[in-house]
């Protein structure tokens, strides 16, 4: 490596270490804040706690009943993985396999939505979900999350799917596999890699996803979220920020811990299913 190439790496590495930073502050000042008192996260928000107000977490612990809604998170988040995973999987397969005149416009019709503002139809999503009676429920918003999810997987799954030999379907169909029994044994296997980055990428969505659960499930307390609980915090005339800063700290810390452990597979996932695609 010559020393004009070595040079460029250390300014790239020191503009990304610059940008992580970028990124990482606003979650190191929620943190931050949840540490301190309501004076001093009135007084400074950027300086460190006096004293670790540890208080804090237990207040918001039981005041929102957090192993509820963490249950209520999961559900949501459950019932959204499955049903994105499933159907989108299978769109994709189909889509990608069968060469008609409408399968390129299905395609296209399937992933459209992703460039569809969702403030745009919020209000009809709204009423659809009234007229269906799913408001005020855990698995009636999982089941939305299928609809806004679906796009980007069937399109993520479409481009890794092209790149699968056809050849592994006639040689399974030979065998005796067809239909589901084909995708499942066979080709679904060899999806795991881009399931993985799909599965990263949607729980981090949904598990820390504010406006449609505010529009769906905020009028029950038995079927609120854990960022919405953040929000309760959040008043027209008083705000205790210092647990609303621990309200967010601990509503979107399972899915940072997601993260972390998983991290790796989005990149791989992401990057295979281009290069195959």
């Amino acid at each position: 490596m010559n020393r004009q190439s070595k040079a460029g790496r250390i300014i790239l590495e020191v503009v990304m270490v610059l940008l992580s930073l970028l990124f990482l502050y606003p979650l190191f000042l929620a943190i931050n804040n949840s540490f301190k008192s309501f004076g001093e996260v009135m007084t400074d928000v950027i300086a460190l706690p006096k004293k670790l107000a540890f208080g804090n977490y237990e207040h918001v612990w039981s005041f929102i009943n957090y192993p509820k809604l963490f249950l209520n998170n999961f559900v949501i988040t459950g019932v959204g993985l499955i049903g994105i995973v499933f159907v989108s999987s299978i769109a994709a397969y189909k889509l990608a396999r069968t060469k008609t005149r409408w399968s390129g416009l299905l395609y296209l019709l399937c992933i459209l939505p992703m460039l569809i503002p969702f403030q745009s139809i919020m209000l009809t999503v709204l009423q659809l979900s009234k007229d269906l009676h799913i408001t005020e429920s855990t698995w009636g918003l999982g089941l939305l999350y299928w609809g806004f999810g679906a796009p980007l997987a069937v399109f993520i799954y479409h481009g890794f799917v092209k790149g699968i030999p056809k050849e592994i379907d006639e040689s399974a169909t030979i065998d005796g596999a067809s239909g589901f029994r084909l995708f499942f044994s066979v080709i679904f296997p060899l999806l795991k890699s881009v399931t993985t980055t799909i599965i990263i990428i949607d729980v981090m969505w949904m598990w820390n996803d504010f406006l449609l659960p505010l529009l769906m499930v905020n009028g029950s307390p038995d079927t609120k979220t854990l960022t919405l609980a953040a929000y309760t915090f959040v008043g027209q005339y008083t705000s205790d920020w210092q647990y609303a800063m621990t309200a967010m700290v601990m509503a979107v810390l399972p899915s940072i811990v997601v993260f972390i452990f998983l991290q790796k597979y989005i990149v791989k996932g992401v990057v295979a299913g281009a290069v195959k695609g």
